[in-house]
């Protein structure tokens, strides 16, 4: 099953029909909202609003772990998310839409960042972050929909909430950073380490502050205002993705926990294994 993750802006999908609303319980709290089990073309998928359905979460308020949790133990195998982004690049227009294949993890705000610790010990690959089939599933999409998509770029996150400095812009732009989000870390992360199918559409709003205009520096307004604009189109691209025949999950997603626990089932408390279950499933 699908799940989708709506970012700034993205609270519903339209003219998807809602089957129910789910209060899901995990050991990490409550994810950002209830989940909505929704349904398209008979296909059933789950949304759930990153930052609340009042966007009341700020970037490191996100309950980034029961999120994912709560996701995969409705069972959610493949995630989809979508995301308000700084564009880094000329090329990358606001407006454009771009699916990240690299990250590079900027966060240094404290936010967990792994479903491992307390008596569990687990090192996993994130050498490729996302899932290539479904990056591959959203290009076909976009170009059956002839609107400007690019992939293979690479995902800067940052603590926010506030904006970047330019001398942090132009620094983001040197170590390769084609976008700048405040969300994609630790969701990435997790996501592997749940087993899940994951990618991200990257929804320019900006050029960040890296451009002498100051007329096209980040600014909350303007973002608001042309993520809104671009949610016909994430919505579009969502069902024609729906409509096409669904990409099959990469063993490097569905098989990431594969040697990756180190310490042995002897030693895993009840806790440890229920979670290892969830996980696995």
């Amino acid at each position: 099953m699908l799940g989708i993750i709506g970012g700034t802006g993205f609270y519903q999908l339209e003219g998807l029909k809602i089957i129910e609303e789910m209060i899901v319980s995990t050991p990490f709290g409550d994810p950002s909202a209830p989940l909505r089990r929704v349904q398209y073309m008979g296909k059933d998928l789950i949304f759930l609003p990153r930052h609340g359905v009042d966007h009341q979460f700020l970037p490191h308020e996100v309950n980034y772990r029961a999120n994912i949790y709560a996701l995969k133990k409705v069972g959610v195998r493949q995630v989809i998310g979508f995301s308000a982004v700084g564009s880094l690049r000329e090329d990358i227009a606001p407006g454009d839409f771009s699916v990240p294949t690299q990250y590079i993890d900027w966060v240094k705000d404290g936010r967990i960042k792994t479903f491992f610790g307390n008596g569990l010990v687990a090192h996993v690959s994130t050498a490729e972050p996302v899932c290539r089939n479904l990056v591959t599933a959203l290009a076909a999409a976009a170009a059956q929909l002839t609107f400007p998509m690019s992939t293979g770029t690479t995902y800067v996150c940052i603590d926010g909430p506030r904006f970047g400095t330019r001398a942090e812009s132009h620094f983001m732009r040197q170590i390769g950073g084609d976008l700048v989000g405040m969300t994609n870390v630790p969701e990435v992360f997790l996501a592997r380490e749940a087993q899940l199918s994951y990618a991200t559409v990257g929804i320019a709003t900006d050029y960040d502050c890296w451009k002498e205009d100051p007329a096209d520096h980040a600014d909350t307004a303007a973002i608001i205002a042309r993520y809104g604009k671009s949610l016909d189109k994430a919505n579009a691209l969502l069902r024609t993705f729906l409509e096409n025949p669904q990409p099959e999950a990469s063993a490097a997603c569905r098989q990431s926990l594969d040697g990756a626990i180190m310490t042995p089932d002897r030693a895993l408390s009840a806790e440890a294994k229920a979670l290892l279950d969830v996980l696995r499933a």
